[in-house]
């Protein structure tokens, strides 16, 4: 209980701007942030630069994270800062005017998804997410956000300007793009085992 108690007492310190609060925050959530942002983005730097900019959107708006249920505080946070650099990697793209884009599923997630999977299998999660980066930057951005972050397509629509149709469209046609890697690559592999 001791940590539920700090984590509030550091929440409240960043709603009330205290500087200390929010470098403890930071500290503790940047590699998450990280993670998530660079997903959506071409590089390190890139996703460096959102996952700050996403941070200090959160640290302006501290005031407006509202603690309903003390013990679940930590999930609903780190939704709320997942949700951040989501939009801040959109808000990016946009203003840099390049495509949206998202670079696809972080080895990190994939690997410990399943820890006791051989390595076979972490080859084969190792190939899927090459499959995913590889695909056009609008199929990836739904993906991810569908597939990965677990968002409607009516959300995804709203976030990324686009249709729900569109959404659904681009969702369906990463699939099926995904799905032609797959048989290639293991059409490939009984090539190489005759």
């Amino acid at each position: 209980m001791a940590g539920l108690e700090k984590l509030i007492t550091i929440i409240e310190g960043c709603a009330l701007q205290d500087r200390k609060c929010q470098q403890v925050l930071y500290e503790k959530y940047y590699g998450l942030c990280l993670k998530t942002a660079f997903r959506y983005m071409d590089t390190y730097e890139q996703a460096v630069e959102v996952t700050n900019d996403a941070f200090i959107k959160m640290f302006r708006n501290f005031n407006r994270f509202e603690i309903r249920d003390r013990e679940r505080i930590e999930i609903v946070l780190m939704g709320w800062m997942r949700r951040i650099v989501i939009n801040s990697a959109i808000d990016y793209r946009r203003r840099e005017k390049h495509h949206i884009e998202a670079s696809g599923i972080d080895n990190h997630y994939i690997e410990h998804s399943d820890q006791s999977r051989g390595s076979d299998t972490s080859l084969m999660y190792k190939e899927l997410i090459e499959m995913v980066r590889q695909l056009p930057p609008a199929y990836r951005l739904v993906f991810n956000l569908h597939v990965i972050e677990g968002y409607s397509h009516q959300e995804i629509a709203k976030m990324a300007g686009i249709s729900v149709g569109t959404s659904k469209s681009n969702l369906f046609k990463a699939k099926a793009q995904l799905q032609k890697k797959i048989k290639v690559q293991d059409s490939e592999f009984v090539l190489c085992l005759t």
